[in-house]
């Protein structure tokens, strides 16, 4: 049945591949473009992080000096294939991120359905809007979502459990969040070793990632390190309805910035000892999924910027509510979750803005402005306080 399986995905998602890389030329695959443009200048001899993408995007590189050196074999292709490898990339990587998201439904089932029913899981989660903004945009995010969920939820890994870990931490510095995931889960009481090992893995992959482009192209490394990194406008306008991170949503606010900074990292201590703390739990409970999904949480909320396609984690946090597929409860509450980030919701809360309405246009408006990033502190509460709970209770059903 996997031939018909792959035909239907392959039916399914073309519309949305077709409309996207047929987009006018200054509009398609933009970060690709980024992506590319840093390769090309590290195959120049240019500086990685002087350069900006044609007018009207003028995009610059933001990404860590390793990220530039990947680049390259992209710097090779002409811009059409580069565009096609990329969106086949995507599309490889949102697979292998689905089946093992969603692999104790797809193991329980029988017969010739998983193949049907990994294509079904596969369309439904190609048009959440994250998913949708990765082919829009050639973003990089669905990859380094399946490379941490690897090393994650891999029962016996062909590599150093850690490694893909560290590799997506030294492409971009936001998956760091699962090396605090592994020191946590694999010291202290109840530790277990083998996240001990992960742990050294990965902080020495990210290290050796880190410090070889100094040795390749030690100005652009230097450059990136001292900064362009501590320019928090380079990577794009911070008040953006795009920028869902709790930052995004409280620069929106428009009060003072030492307020707006105060606030922000008394949020992130928060979110972090709680999310960390029931990430934690979930996994010594035999729970990796779910413990995976709350640290990619993580790297949403508590980072400075994020993107609503940095919330491909979503893919996972749907797979870990609705588990093996037996409680009809939580098949709702992933069926929910998933239909809600496949509507446009914070777009709503521009058009409501912009009505001008009073009261309803700056209060609610407001909230649904930020609606993907207060349904990812939802998520953060469902994953760590209700799943836990309804896990109990179905397991005294009779």
């Amino acid at each position: 049945m996997w031939l018909p399986a792959l035909l239907l995905i392959a039916a399914a998602v073309a519309p949305l591949v077709l409309h996207w890389l047929g987009n006018v030329d200054d509009q398609r695959l933009v970060d690709l473009d980024v992506y590319r443009t840093g390769g090309q200048a590290v195959l120049a001899g240019r500086p990685v992080y002087d350069f900006v993408t044609p007018a009207p995007q003028l995009l610059p590189f933001t990404y860590p000096p390793i990220a530039a050196l990947l680049a390259t074999p992209l710097a090779v292709m002409s811009w059409p294939v580069a565009q096609w490898v990329w969106t086949a990339l995507i599309f490889v990587t949102l697979a292998a991120t689905v089946r093992l998201s969603f692999r104790p439904a797809l193991e329980r089932l029988g017969g010739p359905w998983p193949p049907l029913a990994f294509a079904v899981l596969m369309i439904a989660c190609t048009y959440l809007m994250p998913i949708r903004d990765q082919v829009r945009f050639g973003q990089v995010d669905i990859l380094l979502v399946a490379l941490c969920l690897a090393d994650c939820a891999v029962r016996r890994p062909a590599w150093p459990r850690g490694m893909l870990i560290g590799l997506a931490t030294a492409v971009k510095l936001t998956p760091g969040v699962f090396l605090i995931y592994l020191l946590l889960t694999g010291f202290g009481p109840g530790g277990r070793p083998e996240q001990r090992r992960a742990f050294f893995m990965a902080a020495f992959t990210a290290a050796l990632l880190t410090l070889l482009p100094f040795l390749v192209i030690p100005a652009d490394a230097a450059d990136f390190w001292f900064r362009a990194l501590l320019d928090p406008e380079r990577v794009g306008a911070n008040a953006a309805t795009t920028n869902q991170s709790m930052r995004g949503m409280l620069i929106r606010l428009y009060w003072p910035d030492w307020l707006t900074s105060l606030l922000w990292l008394a949020a992130v201590a928060a979110v972090a000892w709680f999310g960390f703390r029931y990430a934690r739990r979930a996994l010594l409970d035999g729970h990796p999924l779910a413990g995976a999904a709350l640290t990619g949480l993580m790297a949403v909320l508590l980072s400075p910027v994020a993107w609503i396609h940095h919330l491909a984690w979503v893919v996972v946090v749907v797979g870990a509510l609705a588990g093996d597929g037996r409680d009809p409860v939580r098949l709702r509450v992933a069926a929910g979750v998933w239909l809600y980030y496949v509507l446009p919701i914070p777009w709503w809360g521009v058009t409501i803005k912009a009505a001008e309405i009073p009261v309803v246009s700056p209060v609610l408006g407001k909230i649904v402005q930020n609606g993907f990033g207060l349904g990812a502190l939802a998520l953060v509460w469902l994953l760590g306080v209700w799943l836990p709970r309804r896990r109990r209770f179905f397991q005294t059903l009779p």
